[in-house]
């Protein structure tokens, strides 16, 4: 005997991805996170097969970070005054022109540390222009009673893209060596461009009243500040990006692919991921109504992966941090984009993601310079356990405000 479809309940099941827009949108994102998953683990062993050190390595990282930072606020600007799919349309178009500049000069042995760095920067500020647009644009997409969803259902797809790409990162380096593995990724970014392109959403900020860029950049700020709970954790997330990027992108390849083989680093990077995914289906049934005092809380398990890669001997124990690290992650991760979505005005969004980018990534160059250096004067283990340290520590101070206590999810 059949039972008849319920179409409400057929709709509910689909969620945020029964929109069109939607679905081009997490598409071409996840598509382009798939190659952007497997462009750090090829860009590490690029440097290394090259004869750089932890610091030049350092430096190659530092410089794509460095061009990031410099460009976003730009780029936030721009998102709140032109067409958000142009943005990321056009980026991503570039992206794999640059990428695939480079995957040429790697097979062709003609690749050189400057030429990295130089193709890192370019790649690094082409990216950038359109980060601040591509986050907001979920509220284009679908209706806000079930942006919550969206947001959940868009991170989860990203991280699970992502999870394969470390993965698919790390055999072909392994395999084919690091120039396929960027030409792979510069493959991605076509792709992505082409889903971005169907996107047909509405331009909300009209271009009339506008007080120039640094006006715009001026009301973008005000509105950072307005929000304690907002500028507190952009200031907590500098201090992570400080410490963590360089113990993630630059003593993890040593440590980890030194003492496991290459291969493991990818599958270290790929468990994280599937953290990221754990955390991201949790969030699709878990709605707390505190969810930045929650996602804060559960922010301090990431220290479980630099404490992991200190004191383990074993593989295992290092895996089982890594997927602690993205389960904590996600959560937060979440509950922090819904809070953006769901309390800042439309016509600031941009600005607002890009203030939270550049705060949160301003200090990450740095320690990617220092932490070759720093790591070598003091010891990578007690290096790596100072990080977990600051990790932890930042996110239970960060409880400590009310405002993140008290801010509730509508």
């Amino acid at each position: 005997m059949t039972t008849p479809v319920d179409v409400d309940t057929v709709r509910d099941r689909l969620g945020p991805l029964r929109y069109p827009d939607f679905r081009w949108l997490v598409t071409g994102t996840a598509t382009s996170g798939l190659g952007n998953a497997i462009a750090p683990v090829a860009l590490a062993f690029a440097v290394l097969d090259l004869g750089g050190s932890a610091s030049d390595l350092g430096l190659v990282v530092a410089a794509y970070a460095l061009a990031e930072v410099v460009t976003i606020l730009f780029g936030g600007v721009l998102g709140d005054r032109v067409p958000r799919q142009l943005m990321m349309e056009w980026s991503a178009t570039a992206c794999a022109a640059s990428q695939g500049v480079l995957a040429v000069l790697l097979l062709g042995g003609w690749a050189t540390l400057p030429a990295i760095g130089l193709i890192g920067v370019a790649t690094g500020c082409l990216g950038a222009l359109s980060s601040p647009s591509a986050n907001a644009m979920t509220r284009l997409t679908v209706p806000r009673d079930v942006l919550g969803s969206a947001v959940a259902v868009r991170s989860l797809l990203q991280t699970g893209a992502a999870v394969v790409g470390y993965c698919v990162g790390g055999v072909l380096v392994a395999a084919t060596g690091s120039g396929w593995a960027i030409a792979v990724d510069a493959a991605t970014f076509v792709v992505a461009a082409l889903f971005f392109s169907r996107l047909r959403v509405p331009h909300t900020r009209p271009d009339a009243g506008s007080t120039g860029f640094l006006g715009d950049l001026g009301e973008g700020l005000r509105e950072v500040l307005r929000h304690t709970w907002l500028w507190l954790l952009i200031g907590q997330a500098l201090l992570y990006h400080l410490c963590y990027g360089g113990a993630q992108s630059v003593l993890g390849p040593i440590v980890v692919g030194d003492g496991f083989g290459r291969s493991a680093w990818g599958l270290a990077l790929g468990t994280l991921m599937a953290g990221f995914v754990a955390g991201g289906l949790l969030c699709l049934r878990w709605r707390p109504r505190h969810g930045l005092y929650v996602g804060t809380a559960m922010l301090s398990l990431t220290a479980a992966f630099p404490v992991a890669m200190a004191l383990s001997d074993h593989l295992l124990p290092i895996l089982v941090g890594a997927f602690l690290h993205g389960l904590g992650l996600q959560v937060f991760s979440v509950q922090w984009d819904v809070s953006i979505q769901q309390n800042i005005r439309e016509e600031m969004l941009s600005r607002v993601y890009s203030f939270d980018m550049v705060g949160s990534f301003v200090a990450r160059p740095l320690g990617l310079v220092l932490t070759g250096p720093v790591a070598g004067l003091v010891g990578y283990q007690d290096w790596l356990l100072l990080v977990g340290l600051v990790m932890a520590a930042s996110s239970f101070g960060a409880l400590l405000s009310t405002d993140v206590r008290r801010l509730q999810r509508s």
